[in-house]
């Protein structure tokens, strides 16, 4: 075969890869794991408990692949621009990952992709992705774009897992609205 031919193939296989939403393994009604990690809020570090949160009302835990990396980017700019949304239904919002940790306090921040608006936690070594079957399998030990809506009880109420980072906002915040309706 060619070199352009095999070239051509390969993109076309990455490109279904990445269009293509994974499957979780973490189903609606499934409870969630409890964890707690380090995390960051406008630069400032504090640890993440997600039974703490869960006392406050729904949670949304979305899993990215890196900080600073163009998806994940537009990603966290979506969920910061959204933000409001989600508090005025009693919601927190949790972004987790994996990859560039070091970086997490300065994607945190005000004049960064976060908006300063939700905390990130750092997932060293995909502990808690691969607890939420959230790893990226083009990409070992690096999470996976996986979002989870998590109700007061601690039971997923809603999943979402595409590579693509338009979606996650508008699917998580439909759920959590989902169970504000519900109550």
């Amino acid at each position: 075969m060619k070199p352009s031919i095999i070239a051509a193939t390969l993109a076309l296989v990455a490109a279904a890869a990445l269009s293509t939403p994974a499957s979780a393994a973490l189903k609606e009604g499934t409870q969630a794991p409890d964890f707690t990690a380090p995390a960051y809020l406008a630069g400032k570090p504090f640890t993440f408990k997600l039974a703490d949160a869960l006392k406050k009302g729904p949670v949304v835990v979305y899993f990215f692949p890196a900080a600073h990396t163009d998806g994940c980017n537009v990603e966290a700019h979506l969920f910061s621009t959204s933000i409001d949304k989600f508090t005025a239904l009693h919601a927190t919002v949790i972004g987790v990952t994996a990859g560039h940790t070091s970086e997490l306090a300065d994607f945190s921040k005000e004049n960064e992709h976060c908006g300063g608006k939700f905390p990130v936690a750092a997932d060293e070594g995909a502990k808690i992705a691969k607890e939420y079957d959230a790893t990226l399998m083009i990409r070992p030990g690096w999470s996976d774009r996986t979002s989870y809506v998590i109700d007061p009880s601690g039971k997923i109420t809603h999943v979402y897992s595409s590579l693509q980072p338009e979606k996650h906002v508008q699917e998580t915040l439909d759920a959590v609205k989902a169970i504000e309706a519900s109550h």
